[in-house]
């Protein structure tokens, strides 16, 4: 039995990881690609890459500063664009060798802001995409990361428009209450556990 891959993705603030850890609470093992993508960022052969490419304006006292990345990439697709190309080879051979280190379940679940952007979803056998309003997803995002309103702007730039995500996800959850979410995770969970799925 080949162990399925089930992607949960959504926009910044949408509530992607409250899902994912909905489904790790049911028993479903999740990789969280963004924090796997954070700990790669300390590593010293992309810290050597880092600085070959942005110089000292990314690092505080010779250590990776996200904040910094953070405020150059997100105004300079070009620069996101070189990010990305160091960080998400690294992010999917590491997730490889997860997912072989889970064989025989039914589906384990990859958690990643850009799946659609990577290409990632390409590799998934179903897309979840978690939903919420706009306005919501921004102040969430800037209560949470403590930033203006014009930094999350920028990050959503950057992502594909929720309608281009939904159009290619098998299943969406609508992010407003919680207790729907709960019942939509249960419901897509039996789903996939079914072995005729």
């Amino acid at each position: 039995m080949k162990t399925k891959v089930i992607g949960v993705t959504g926009g910044i603030g949408s509530g992607k990881t409250t899902v994912a850890r909905m489904f790790e609470a049911l028993g479903v093992p999740v990789y969280f690609a963004d924090d796997e993508a954070k700990s790669i960022l300390y590593t010293p052969e992309v810290t050597a890459e880092l600085q070959k490419i942005f110089g000292d304006a990314v690092f505080t006292n010779d250590v990776p500063d996200r904040a910094k990345i953070a405020a150059l990439v997100f105004s300079d697709k070009e620069k996101l664009t070189q990010l990305n190309n160091i960080i998400h080879p690294r992010v999917a051979l590491h997730f490889n060798d997860w997912v072989f280190n889970h064989q025989n379940l039914p589906f384990v679940i990859k958690e990643a802001a850009i799946l659609f952007e990577s290409g990632a979803y390409k590799q998934c056998d179903a897309i979840i995409t978690v939903t919420a309003p706009l306005e919501f997803r921004i102040s969430r995002v800037m209560e949470r990361d403590g930033v203006l309103r014009d930094a999350v702007e920028k990050r959503i730039a950057n992502q594909w428009p929720e309608s281009e995500k939904i159009a290619l996800s098998n299943y969406v959850i609508e992010n407003i209450k919680l207790d729907a979410v709960q019942n939509a995770v249960v419901k897509i969970y039996k789903i996939l556990n079914n072995p005729k799925n």
